[in-house]
């Protein structure tokens, strides 16, 4: 019994010289559980061990396979995402490409930026007008979260932010003011729609109808869908403006004839 004990331990470590490991063993290396180890297994996101007998051997490349997927979650990436990368991989594709598509469509298309204030600075900006109704409103529209300290307020954008603060001082009641912002949300959901789905239909899914994108393919659809970014708010923009000018100019012409009229009311004969 002792002798093979021994030969066992010669094994493993000739096994370990040549980079090798066992199950458990590569799944401490790896800093996961063996658990973990299997389901990526049965996912297909890891090769298939070398059999010697009954036991299972992984190599090197397994090792650097799963810190990939490690690094790769951390990226925010799913596991279907990282069985696709694998796939690419696997069949020659530039897995460079395909991350770069995959930044370009989930790279943010807004730049606004949050803005963390005191209850003070909430203050400033709206005076008597930040009353419990308001807060409550503004956070059920999603303009801003309350910070587990209690004590700080996130705003989802500073342009919303000031924009909401200058129609405020001008003497529009906030609670109007995010009534409106209500209103405008399911506006710019619904236009959304309609530019995700010109994009999906006309650029993504005209590119992608075959599974296997031609070499370079997936790097000119990502240059495509960051020339898009810009096009849909130019559009939104050009549009609302236009618009504006239409009803103001109507608002304006309806006010001037009621005006006038009133004023001819007035006159002797």
């Amino acid at each position: 019994m002792a002798d093979l004990a021994e030969q066992r331990q010669t094994d493993a470590a000739q096994h370990h010289a040549r980079g090798e490991y066992r199950t458990a063993e590569l799944a401490k290396e790896a800093g996961i559980s063996v658990r973990t180890l299997r389901f990526y297994r049965e996912r297909k996101l890891l090769p298939p061990p070398r059999r010697e007998g009954r036991i299972a051997w992984y190599s090197e490349s397994h090792l650097a396979r799963l810190r990939t997927i490690a690094a790769l979650l951390e990226r925010g990436h799913t596991l279907g995402g990282i069985a696709d990368l694998i796939a690419a991989w696997e069949n020659g594709r530039d897995v460079g490409e395909v991350l770069g598509l995959e930044s370009a469509i989930s790279t943010p298309w807004s730049e606004e930026a949050p803005v963390r204030l005191t209850a003070e600075e909430l203050a400033d900006s709206f005076g008597s007008e930040v009353s419990a109704e308001n807060l409550a409103e503004a956070l059920d529209i999603g303009y801003i979260a309350i910070e587990a300290d209690g004590e700080h307020v996130v705003h989802v954008s500073r342009r919303l932010l000031d924009a909401s603060a200058a129609l405020v001082r001008e003497g529009v009641p906030l609670s109007a003011v995010l009534a409106a912002g209500r209103e405008v949300r399911a506006h710019v959901d619904a236009l959304a729609d309609l530019f995700t789905t010109l994009i999906r239909t006309h650029v993504v899914d005209a590119v992608a109808a075959d599974a296997a994108l031609e070499q370079g393919e997936a790097t000119r659809l990502a240059e495509r869908l960051d020339r898009l970014h810009p096009l849909a708010k130019t559009v939104v923009e050009a549009e609302l403006s236009m618009a504006m000018d239409r009803r103001v100019r109507a608002e304006l012409d309806a006010w001037l004839q009621q005006h006038a009229h009133g004023l001819d009311e007035g006159r002797p004969d």
